[in-house]
């Protein structure tokens, strides 16, 4: 069977011109269990997505019988389609699209099962929604036996990703593959060449704290341009990530991308709340969301919020920075970019 890369398809950076953004609406599920986190949810959701139609068309998918009332929070501009959902996390739900020199559309349809099997998830349905945006959007679907997550890569768009090994490597993701095997298979379905693996992601994103992920990347370093990385920060020692995010800054700073370059890498300190929800905080700034001109930036009420927004707007002179109340979000076990899912524009729609 022919891969993405066989047949010339390659995820493209964020940054690229995109034809739409891609969410999921909150229902009620073990995630939004308390009818007030689901209405705080949908609050946030909501307002991530009039930040992004500024910018770019967005689409929201959501459970039967839901579109009517998102779109009273949704306000106008925003589209809905309803499809089965169990969580509304589009990044790691949903396709990662794909593109070739012709300027065709395609998507990859990862296995999905609930962040490694997690006993609060559910993935019953959310297994489904990648395959149906991809025919939604007119993409030429690939699937693959990898268990992985949008949220879990981050591309340069020059033949670079960032991964990290509780992930990908992960028993309970894909047990019995090799690194050689899983970077294979991402390579063959991202087009790109060259890993470079972090070890871990950031300590509330593993049990017992919450909804995590076990170490999704995109908490952690995002690529900014190619050869240039934003990295999470804890500058407070009393903080466990401290000593995570050290050890994630000094592997990427020795570390070359796939044209042989030494990344360049640009710590984002976090903010000031070491403590969010009875555990340690993972509040990071770095998952943010890339539009068509715009920045979609978290904020948590913090005092850094402003430093970052500067920090960001110093990296995207070209783009406005956008900020918005993400502590809902990372209180259901993600951010901005953890909701968004962009869908690049082609030559041939």
């Amino acid at each position: 069977m022919n891969t993405p890369a066989a047949d010339g398809f390659r995820m493209p950076a964020e940054w690229t011109p995109h034809e739409r953004t891609w969410m999921a609406w909150p229902g009620p599920n073990p995630t939004f269990a308390d009818p007030e986190a689901l209405a705080a949810a949908r609050t946030a959701w909501a307002q991530v997505a009039r930040a992004v139609r500024r910018f770019e068309p967005v689409t929201v998918v959501c459970g039967p019988g839901q579109s009517a009332h998102a779109r009273e929070l949704l306000g106008p501009g925003v589209d809905t389609v309803e499809r089965d959902l169990d969580d509304a996390w589009m990044r790691d739900i949903g396709p990662t699209f794909l593109t070739d020199s012709a300027g065709r559309l395609a998507a990859v349809d990862w296995t999905f099962n609930g962040w490694g099997a997690q006993e609060w998830a559910r993935w019953e349905h959310d297994a489904k929604i990648a395959a149906h945006v991809a025919d939604l959007a007119g993409a030429r679907t690939y699937s693959t036996d990898l268990v992985n997550e949008g949220g879990g890569i981050h591309v340069d768009g020059e033949g670079t990703v960032l991964l990290t090994e509780t992930v990908q490597l992960g028993p309970e993701r894909n047990p019995g593959r090799t690194r050689e095997e899983v970077e294979a298979e991402i390579h063959a379905h991202l087009g790109t060449r060259k890993a470079v693996w972090l070890p871990r992601g950031l300590t509330a994103d593993y049990p017992p704290y919450g909804f995590g992920t076990l170490g999704h990347v995109d908490i952690v370093a995002a690529f900014a341009r190619p050869g240039v990385v934003v990295a999470h920060h804890q500058p407070d020692p009393a903080h466990p990530d401290h000593e995570v995010t050290e050890k994630v800054i000094g592997i990427l700073r020795s570390a070359t991308d796939a044209r042989g370059r030494p990344l360049e890498v640009v710590p984002v300190p976090a903010p000031t709340r070491l403590e969010a929800d009875g555990h340690w905080a993972d509040h990071s700034y770095i998952n943010h969301y890339l539009c068509n001109g715009g920045v979609v930036l978290c904020a948590f009420d913090d005092p850094r919020d402003e430093e970052a927004a500067a920090l960001f707007r110093r990296l995207f002179p070209t783009r406005t920075v956008t900020q918005v109340d993400a502590r809902p979000i990372f209180t259901a076990g993600g951010g901005i970019h953890c909701i968004t899912q962009q869908q690049p524009r082609t030559a041939v729609r």
